[in-house]
């Protein structure tokens, strides 16, 4: 089902990718705990959706889930968790949040610079 949503997305069917998601999403929850990667990794498809559709708000909220259950499950170095905070300012310049990308992406740099030296 996962596979069929992300089809639906790269297609461009945004809002069949959504329901399916939302449905892969809800089984994951019942079946895995919220901080399985496959839960969090659900989560993180559902809100590329929803930023596809402009949704940014509710985008936003979900995506500060993920960044934060990636840092509890991940540690904060991690490189999925980097990416969900790279996410994080994608989703800010849908919404015109300048000062806050900002942070965002120098807090990304600072912790790609102490990885990758």
């Amino acid at each position: 089902m996962a596979n069929l949503a992300s089809t639906w997305y790269q297609q461009g069917r945004s809002s069949e990718a959504e329901q399916l998601r939302l449905q892969v999403l809800g089984q994951y929850k019942s079946v895995l705990e919220e901080k399985h990667p496959d839960t969090i990794r659900a989560m993180a498809n559902l809100v590329l959706t929803w930023w596809q559709q402009g949704q940014f708000n509710a985008a936003e909220q979900l995506q500060l889930q993920v960044l934060n259950l990636y840092k509890s499950v991940l540690g904060v170095k991690h490189p999925d968790t980097i990416l969900a905070m790279a996410n994080l300012a994608v989703i800010y310049h849908g919404q015109k949040r300048y000062d806050e990308i900002e942070k965002v992406e120098v807090d990304v740099l600072d912790l790609r610079r102490e990885i990758l030296g």
